[in-house]
């Protein structure tokens, strides 16, 4: 918990102050709904290609397991990334329980991006994406490439 607490520290320190105050000032019940998505709402979202989801985990924890619509780009890489993300889609930020994602998202928000983090984890998507929901979401997946 103090490493989360130390980079989130961080990550605003290299924001700018005063925007991380007017967000704070203004945080309220809704913002704390509109910060999280679930993992349903999500691949509905990433079928319609209305959203990307970005794997914040370290590359070598990504290239052990992932999964085939996910980007990464490692939490301390994406100050310097920013460029790969699509701005007309909302992007969802996400890692195995949702500690890193949650900075990320944060400091995608202060960048002013319509972003979310996976509240639900990514290894509750990999659960939730075997057999029959694998093939299916993968179906719809690639139909909304086309």
């Amino acid at each position: 918990m103090k490493k989360v607490l130390l980079l989130f520290s961080l990550i605003v320190g290299v924001l700018n102050a005063q925007d991380f105050d007017v967000y704070l000032k203004n945080f309220d019940y809704q913002e704390r709904q509109n910060m999280k998505i679930r993992m349903v709402e999500m691949l509905n979202l990433v079928e319609e290609n209305k959203a990307q989801v970005i794997d914040i985990r370290f590359k070598e924890e990504f290239a052990v397991w992932s999964l085939g619509f996910t980007k990464n780009i490692p939490l301390n890489e994406l100050p310097n990334r920013l460029n790969e993300l699509d701005k007309s889609k909302l992007i969802v930020t996400a890692c195995p329980h949702n500690d890193r994602a949650n900075i990320a998202r944060m400091f995608l928000k202060l960048k002013g991006y319509d972003v979310r983090y996976l509240s639900d984890g990514l290894l509750k998507a990999v659960d939730y994406l075997r057999g029959d929901n694998a093939k299916e979401f993968m179906e719809e997946y690639e139909n909304g490439r086309k």
